[in-house]
């Protein structure tokens, strides 16, 4: 597939996951390829139709563990789809929860708030964010990428955040085609159950046991080495294997 048409395949995802309109064309190709990094606003006109959740760098990889907790939640505990997951190439990695259909700003803040109590009220967030700078793009501070990553070795880059060298965009335009955004349906059941979870007992924490694909479950060294390299990352193991 030719560049542009790799561009513009992961161009149509991002927009039908997360994007209100169909913002210039032109310069979403420049901040996808590093050109110049914009901040994209994902509400319009009082509503929107993403989430976006940081979860920023925490010691021996909280940060991670703390991501895959509510990502298990909102799947196991709330029948959500699949939440994209996202390292912004400074300090934290992201989840990103799209809707099918556009809802007042106030109602995500709402649905963010009662998640935030339930599964990480100890993580500082942004609840009136709505500018976010898309996946992928350059990092101006640090000169990383950021970028849409593989759930089940995102824990590789748990140090780092960010990826070396730009990430490959027919890769990136993969992830995203596999994501269902929330249905109406979805969204309302989530809602109601986070707000009977809210004013019933402290619910026991989620089990850090992961849906298939997550975390590196069933990955062998050898599976992870060579999805590293195939992403252009060198790895290194900072930890030691018992038996």
């Amino acid at each position: 597939m030719s560049d542009n048409a790799s561009m513009d395949k992961l161009i149509s995802e991002l927009r039908r996951l997360y994007l209100l309109n169909a913002d210039n064309h032109q310069r979403l190709q420049h901040h996808l390829r590093g050109e110049a990094t914009f901040a994209f606003d994902l509400a319009q006109d009082g509503v929107t139709r993403a989430i976006v959740i940081d979860f920023h760098k925490a010691v021996e990889e909280q940060h991670w563990l703390r991501l895959c907790d509510v990502a298990n939640a909102l799947q196991s505990a709330l029948d959500l789809p699949a939440p994209a997951v996202s390292v912004s190439g400074g300090d934290s990695y992201r989840l990103w929860l799209s809707l099918a259909s556009p809802i007042p700003v106030e109602q995500a803040r709402q649905f963010l708030d009662l998640l935030h109590k339930a599964y990480f009220e100890d993580e500082q967030i942004d609840f009136g964010r709505t500018m976010v700078e898309l996946p992928p793009c350059l990092h101006v501070a640090t000169g990383l990428w950021a970028s849409f990553i593989n759930p089940s070795m995102g824990g590789a880059l748990a140090e780092d955040l960010g990826l070396e060298v730009p990430p490959n965009e027919m890769a990136q335009a993969a992830f995203l085609e596999k994501l269902d955004s929330i249905s109406d349906e979805q969204f309302d059941h989530a809602l109601a159950t986070l707000q009977r979870q809210h004013t019933a007992a402290p619910a026991p924490a989620p089990a850090r046991q992961t849906p298939q694909g997550l975390l590196l479950k069933d990955a062998s060294l050898e599976d992870i080495v060579r999805h590293l390299h195939a992403m252009g990352i060198e790895p290194t193991f900072r930890h030691v294997l018992k038996n």
